[in-house]
């Protein structure tokens, strides 16, 4: 098996070593060029990075890379090995990934669990939820069991965060079809004129959401990794923010 994981990076930042990771420049089309692949050849969305995200990264790594499995992860945040122990030598290896992969077509990390917040309240706490509104309503067109596996994903606690994930092949030509199909059809629907900067990044924000809708929907099975962070996650600032917010939605 040839197994490619795609590296989404914006800066200069030290990469794993071992050969199954390629950094790629998330946005080449948009910034001065690093020393690496950029997301910007053949095929691609790099010019919509400012609201796609990583997800550009994932878009050039499906129409461009001869590869049996893809996977997408980020410069500071990996799959892993195991949950303790130095961080670089945690970081999942290529025959490992391998190795998961002839147990089921798709990796995920281990879930974020909110506990007190829903997927749905969670996004609409943090973002507009009117745009989680929107892609129900694309979602609808598809089928009735495309609702319900909304439905079903946007009432847990717990949902796979990051656009992360390794697939076989035939498996990411079917996810990525879907997903950005929709997030197409989401474009012409949302107007953000009047988003900021990190509003703007909504279709990263949804594409993170629609993962596990897609698991849902098709009943794919999947291993789940531990995550290693490369850098402070700075959790009770991040606790704090999260608290904010769902108060002045709830109290504004």
């Amino acid at each position: 098996m040839k197994l490619q994981i795609v590296v989404a990076a914006h800066k200069r930042y030290p990469m794993p070593e071992d050969p199954v990771y390629l950094p790629v420049q998330a946005g080449r089309a948009l910034h001065e060029p690093l020393d690496w692949q950029g997301d910007d050849t053949g095929d691609n969305i790099s010019a919509k990075n400012a609201e796609y995200c990583e997800l550009t990264c994932l878009y050039w790594a499906w129409k461009n890379l001869e590869a049996d499995a893809v996977g997408l992860c980020h410069y500071r945040r990996y799959f892993a090995l195991r949950r303790f122990g130095p961080k670089w030598s945690r970081v999942l290896t290529g025959e490992k990934a391998a190795k998961l992969l002839q147990k089921a077509p798709v990796i995920v990390p281990r879930p974020r669990r909110y506990y007190i917040e829903t997927n749905y309240s969670q996004y609409a706490h943090a973002h507009n939820g009117a745009d989680l509104d929107r892609v129900r309503d694309i979602l609808s067109q598809q089928g009735q069991r495309w609702t319900a596996a909304f439905d079903a994903v946007m009432a847990r606690t717990w949902g796979h965060r990051w656009n992360m994930l390794i697939m076989d092949r035939p498996t990411l030509d079917k996810y990525c079809s879907w997903l950005f199909g929709v997030l197409g059809e989401l474009e012409q629907r949302i107007d953000l004129s009047g988003y900021d900067a990190y509003g703007r990044r909504v279709f990263g924000f949804i594409g993170e959401r629609l993962l596990d809708v897609w698991l849902e929907a098709e009943g794919v099975a999947c291993r789940e990794t531990p995550l290693v962070n490369m850098e402070s996650q700075h959790w009770p600032r991040k606790i704090a923010a999260f608290l904010r917010r769902k108060f002045a939605r709830e109290h504004g």
